[in-house]
């Protein structure tokens, strides 16, 4: 079965089988709103170049934070205190990063317009989510939604979801 196959049974699985409530549907798409506002608003306010850095940080901690050997020192339970741990590391290596990227991504002559800075926004917060599925032990404090799950939980669509800024940088940062 291929991987576009397994999709759509997916995805039938969850139009025939699975009943969505409103609330759920809404709170898993209110978390990536919310992600997605604080990027835009972030990005408006303080600039698209600091916004760029931001993106560009979170690859930069991401690397780090894979090759980081003293993982085995964070808490392993309750699950919330290993998340946090997790979590926290991660943030800690990225604002690292974007101190770093924002002395180096200084060109203000950087130009998105507003649609490329929502697409941006979704994508930057798709990566968070994605990461949040398959870096960060998630699964263990909080159960997202199967119309989430389809999105986010394959592990092929992680490397989409990985490159999805750069590429959306790529192509709309001018």
């Amino acid at each position: 079965m291929t991987a576009a196959t397994e999709g759509l049974a997916q995805v039938s699985t969850l139009a025939t089988h699975t009943a969505l409530t409103a609330w759920n549907f809404a709170s898993d798409f209110l978390i990536i709103l919310v992600m997605l506002s604080v990027f835009f608003l972030f990005a408006w306010y303080v600039g698209r170049g600091p916004f760029v850095a931001v993106l560009l940080a979170f690859y930069s901690a991401y690397a780090l934070y894979v090759a980081f050997p003293y993982t085995s020192y964070l808490p392993t339970a309750p699950a919330l205190t290993a998340l946090l741990a997790h979590v926290g590391l991660y943030i800690a290596l990225s604002i690292i990063f974007y101190i770093i990227l924002r002395r180096v991504v200084v060109s203000d002559f950087l130009y998105v317009g507003i649609f490329g800075l929502i697409a941006l926004s979704f994508l930057g917060s798709a990566f968070l989510i994605a990461l949040a599925y398959h870096v960060f032990p998630v699964a263990d404090v909080y159960n997202f939604t199967p119309a989430i799950d389809i999105l986010f939980a394959p592990k092929a669509y992680f490397f989409w979801w990985f490159s999805a800024p750069a590429i959306g940088l790529f192509f709309l940062a001018r």
